[in-house]
């Protein structure tokens, strides 16, 4: 039966199908209904957030500026929202920031556009800057937890009676901090202690950090071993040694990606940050294009993969090439640095035959025990426990070990330890990998300005240290089941 032709009954239907999650034809019926009757701000709104689910961005940017040119209430949320696409997805930064000051000065005290501008300046290592704002949240909010453990995140700390510690510890004694917020705090608090020497107190703030992390989704966020398992199983058997990968017809063509992956915290920020040394190289960060892809055409995945036909590789090829040119144009190389990426290792090759893998790597123990530290999102559940790293961490490397038996040549293991060691000739290697010119100003880059969205990002920024290596060291006792597992003997 038609829909009654009234715009009532029309968003009523876009609703339901946004709900049910279609969201294509829920935007082409909100499209449809706009074209007849542009009026509805409310409407353009819901629009944007659908086209930024569908990664539309561009479009959802469009969408937004219409509601607000249709004179939405609240357009400060708005510009909001118009900022984290900017920053998140397209890496304006400077766009984003004039959203975040229009939102502010249509409300100078609405607090996500404050959170958003301070994350925004710690982002790009403007650390006064984002203190500041952080110190301006909390004078107007005293309980504003997130922005509390973010500020300390700024902080260098020498001794564990430092008075921001003592501020973590106070807060976390409250009743009010939601789980989320709990995990932030403690998060915060256990870098804290780790950097003033109080690795017994520090190992316990991260416990609990990681428990409450987990508490923060409903149902609490499990971890299935078996799943896992499976599915490297499966991408084993998909790709096996020997086969003909190459199944794209398109030729090579800019942009080029330089895909960089690994366990998280082995290196992968400091490898992009490197590489965007070459003023050819942008660096896009931890990019969602492959997992779109796969859950769009090629689900479920890598069962798909034995219907993958010429035509559609092509196509998938010339989408994702597409999407890098829109988010920089006039490339001539992308760093996608998704570190789970690795799952995706037979893919693409599939599609990008002459594609470059740098593989990041450190040393396992220090590899797991900064994961344990850091504040993931619960989704990635295997995080929350060491010996569920232990596990995850295992069936890693039976998967990186197949991928470096059938593409060796294109795999290039750029290992964080041997880096911060002799800096010069390992980063030499890894441009000459990627086909890219040397030069020792390379190596000069903890100041430079580009935008870096990962919990790496002050340390990216001091540059090459070795401090971080080693680390596990004062976590032996905590850490000896871990070792165990993963068949390490530090006797």
């Amino acid at each position: 039966m038609a829909l009654a032709d009234t715009p009532q009954s029309l968003i009523r239907e876009a609703e339901r199908l946004a709900a049910a999650g279609e969201l294509a034809a829920a935007i082409d019926l909100y499209q449809s209904l706009l074209a007849r009757w542009p009026q509805f701000a409310d409407s353009w709104y819901n629009l944007g957030l659908l086209q930024r689910r569908a990664g539309q961005f561009e479009a959802a940017l469009a969408s937004y500026g219409q509601a607000l040119a249709h004179g939405i209430r609240g357009p400060e949320e708005v510009h909001l929202n118009r900022a984290v696409i900017l920053t998140d997805f397209l890496r304006r930064d400077e766009q984003a920031e004039q959203e975040l000051r229009q939102a502010l000065h249509l409300s100078p005290e609405y607090l996500p556009a404050l959170m958003n501008l301070a994350n925004l300046h710690s982002d790009r290592g403007e650390r006064a800057q984002a203190a500041a704002t952080y110190e301006r949240i909390l004078e107007r909010d005293p309980r504003a937890y997130e922005a509390l453990a973010r500020y300390a995140q700024l902080r260098e700390f020498t001794t564990p009676e430092d008075p921001l510690i003592l501020r973590l510890q106070a807060a976390l004694r409250r009743a009010d901090p939601t789980p989320a917020e709990r995990a932030a705090l403690g998060f915060a608090l256990a870098r804290a202690l780790d950097a003033g020497g109080a690795y017994r107190a520090a190992f316990a703030a991260a416990r609990a950090a990681n428990a409450d992390s987990r508490a923060s989704t409903q149902p609490p966020a499990r971890y299935d071993r078996g799943a896992l398992e499976a599915f490297v199983d499966a991408l084993i058997a998909a790709f096996p040694a020997g086969a003909n990968a190459a199944l794209t017809a398109a030729p090579a063509a800019a942009p080029q990606a330089l895909f960089i992956c690994g366990m998280f915290r082995s290196g992968s920020t400091l490898a992009e940050h490197l590489l965007a040394a070459d003023p050819r190289v942008a660096s896009a960060g931890e990019l969602d294009l492959l997992p779109r892809l796969v859950q769009a055409h090629l689900s479920p995945f890598p069962a798909a993969m034995s219907q993958l036909t010429v035509a559609l590789s092509t196509q998938l090829a010339r989408e994702y090439r597409d999407a890098l040119a829109r988010r920089h144009p006039g490339a001539l190389w992308v760093t996608d640095k998704r570190p789970d990426n690795f799952f995706y290792i037979g893919l693409i090759k599939s599609l990008f035959p002459q594609a470059r893998i740098v593989h990041t790597t450190r040393d396992a123990l220090d590899t797991c025990l900064s994961i344990y530290f850091l504040p993931l999102d619960p989704r990635f559940s295997y995080a929350l426990e060491l010996d569920d790293i232990g596990h995850y961490f295992r069936q890693y490397r039976r998967l990186m070990a197949h991928w470096e038996a059938v593409y060796r040549e294109d795999i290039f293991d750029l290992n964080y330890d041997t880096l911060v060691r002799d800096p010069r000739v390992t980063a030499q290697r890894l441009f000459e990998f990627c086909g890219l010119p040397w030069k020792d100003a390379h190596l000069d880059f903890a100041t430079r300005a580009a935008s870096i969205k990962t919990a790496s990002v002050w340390q990216v920024r001091e540059g090459l240290y070795r401090r971080s290596s080693g680390r596990a060291s004062h976590y032996a006792p905590e850490l000896a089941g871990l070792a165990a597992q993963l068949g390490i003997d530090r006797a």
